[in-house]
């Protein structure tokens, strides 16, 4: 099927850090492209981090970021205090930038509800991170719709992966949406993959972008690998919903570098041909280069970086580990508004078993 819809793209910089279009002025701004980079690194090393705390047994499940920086960095980099985040499970790089902290990330990933509870004022608002798929953009749209109602002008900002855009959860969002007009921006990671199912096979359209088109929104798509590129669309996406001019879509292309979670081998499925391919579009060595070029950028202030975001993932992952174990049946809190009085006796003796296994243990 052809894409006779000539939907805009955008790309800034070429994989080899090389301006291909006219850049805006902020662009050349060191204090902004230090912070890009900045974040880009600490989301990847605290991903490295993540991933071999799963692997020793410290936290559960984890969905890694790697090669998929730069979408998360630009979103948390434009949204405004009084914006909502409403995320999936691939959104480590926002949630920081938004202040929630990396090891309330780690509590999350650790089965440990204290880990949507953030400290920071500036994200109480925000969703905690979710796992089913695409659920998130219909409950975006009735952060939206209040924001609408209440003559606001905030915007809901909600992301998910290519996979999620072919669930009836994301096309019931993208159809109220336009219908209404509401301020949101829909983010779709497209990685090429959605865990096993490559993006080729999971839709017939040329696009993700054009989805929006039938609900009657603006759509595009932007290299999802650009830092600048994807600055440049979030903000026009930014601006035009929080002024009343509806919602829009962006499909950001990128690559999943790594496994779908750490519950996943991607080896199975894909060749390491197609990785190695990815590797030369990826993110973060982008922008260095075009820093470099610039005059920004050297191995000295490079290895001062790395240092210095290793002792801040460090630093996380100590608090994350002091911080005591819950009580048993704190995994019940949150499945009743009102605990049933039918189930007061099981709770009770889930309670007097953990007590009984923490006596136990200290004998």
């Amino acid at each position: 099927m052809p894409d006779t819809l000539n939907l805009p793209y955008t790309r800034l910089l070429d994989p080899q850090g090389r301006p291909v279009a006219e850049l805006p002025a902020w662009a050349t701004d060191p204090e902004l492209l230090l912070r890009l980079y900045r974040q880009m690194v600490l989301t990847r090393l605290f991903d490295q981090k993540a991933v071999a705390l799963q692997r020793t047994g410290r936290i559960g499940t984890y969905a890694p970021t790697l090669g998929q920086e730069a979408i998360g960095v630009a979103i948390g980099a434009l949204m405004q205090r009084e914006d909502v985040l409403v995320p999936y499970y691939r959104d480590t790089a926002v949630q920081v930038m938004r202040g929630v902290r990396m090891e309330e990330i780690l509590l999350y990933w650790g089965g440990d509800e204290r880990g949507s509870a953030y400290v920071d004022a500036a994200v109480a608002e925000d969703f905690p991170l979710c796992v089913p798929i695409a659920t998130q953009a219909l409950h975006a749209c009735g952060v939206a719709s209040a924001f609408k109602i209440r003559g606001q002008h905030r915007v809901a900002v909600t992301t998910c992966g290519d996979g999620a855009t072919s669930k009836g959860d994301f096309l019931e969002a993208l159809n109220v949406a336009g219908a209404w007009q509401l301020p949101v921006v829909f983010v779709v990671n497209n990685n090429q993959w959605a865990i096993s199912v490559p993006r080729r096979i999971q839709c017939g359209a040329p696009t993700l972008a054009q989805k929006a088109i039938g609900a009657g929104f603006a759509g595009e798509q932007v290299d999802g690998n650009d830092v600048l590129a994807l600055y440049a669309r979030m903000q026009a996406a930014l601006e035009r919903a929080r002024h009343g001019k509806g919602p829009v879509l962006l499909e950001c292309l990128s690559y999943r570098l790594g496994d779908h979670t750490t519950a996943d081998d991607a080896t199975r499925y894909r060749s390491s041909e197609e990785v190695k391919q990815a590797w030369q579009e990826e993110p973060i060595k982008r922008l260095q280069a075009f820093m470099a070029s610039q005059g920004l950028w050297d191995e000295g202030r490079e290895q001062a970086l790395i240092a210095e975001c290793q002792a801040q993932v460090q630093q996380a992952v100590e608090a994350f580990e002091a911080v005591t174990e819950p009580p048993a049946e704190a995994a019940l809190e949150y499945v009743y508004a009102q605990w049933p009085a039918a189930l007061a006796e099981q709770r009770e003796m889930l309670r007097e078993r953990a007590e009984r296994r923490r006596e136990a243990s200290h004998e």
